[in-house]
């Protein structure tokens, strides 16, 4: 198993830390960035080997590469997304197909949350994919919202959802075992061709309606923010120094 980071995106709403950035690297803690805490938290639970997808100035990665490695005792491979400014990460996550096939830990390179999280994920390993989830958060339409079924079955995952009618928020953290990659891979496939702005989210729905497994992690209270806008930034900056 390895550790896998989506960075490819370009994090507009965050200019002007994102002009020649993208939005991995924006610092939260000194010069800690979000792809730092990323690293940090993969190699903390024993996954040195690190995919990490790059789109948006990922020359910036690239520079940092060789540093990355030796900080945290890892091995870097960079996976490049060529159309990371026109379309959606569903294209970014199956463009490392190949990568994930020997099953990853993936987490969203713009989700500052702590190491709990990757050791919560690996402690419930089984299914084939395996969401964390936050079921404490009030929601509101922006969050990525799911439900499950009686049997802990995903029935649904999407930012349409009305927040009553979700069990949880997905926090962009999942476990990906070996025996889902094919099927996962597919699903992604038919998700970005029916429509290249859909989420790598998306994919997960085509992948449970086709039958595949994917059960939810509750990840408890735990201090965790995805960083869209400078609010969001202001946040991260807030609980990433307890970390």
């Amino acid at each position: 198993m390895i550790g896998m980071v989506l960075a490819a995106g370009a994090g507009r709403r965050l200019r002007p830390y994102t002009d020649t950035l993208p939005k991995a690297l924006v610092p939260v803690d000194g010069e800690t960035t979000i792809l730092d805490i990323s690293l940090r938290n993969l190699a903390a639970v024993g996954l040195t080997d690190v995919t990490v997808v790059v789109g948006y100035a990922a020359e910036a990665v690239e520079s940092r590469q060789s540093a990355l490695e030796d900080r945290y005792g890892v091995k870097l491979s960079l996976v490049h997304n060529d159309k990371a400014e026109e379309w959606n990460n569903a294209y970014s996550l199956w463009l490392a197909r190949e990568h994930f096939a020997q099953g990853a830990l993936l987490v969203n390179g713009d989700t500052v949350h702590p190491v709990s999280i990757e050791q919560t994920l690996l402690a419930q390993r089984g299914p084939g994919i395996l969401l964390a989830i936050d079921s404490v958060k009030k929601l509101a339409d922006e969050e990525m919202k799911t439900t499950f079924d009686a049997t802990g079955q995903l029935t649904r995952i999407t930012k349409l959802m009305d927040p009553a009618d979700a069990f949880g928020e997905y926090i962009g953290a999942t476990l990906i075992e070996p025996h889902a990659a094919a099927g996962l891979a597919d699903a992604l496939e038919t998700t970005w061709k029916r429509d290249p702005n859909l989420y790598y989210e998306d994919g997960y729905q085509e992948y449970a309606d086709r039958g595949g497994e994917v059960r939810a992690a509750t990840i408890g209270d735990v201090p965790w923010v995805e960083v869209d806008n400078h609010d969001d930034l202001a946040r991260a900056r807030e609980i990433a120094c307890h970390y």
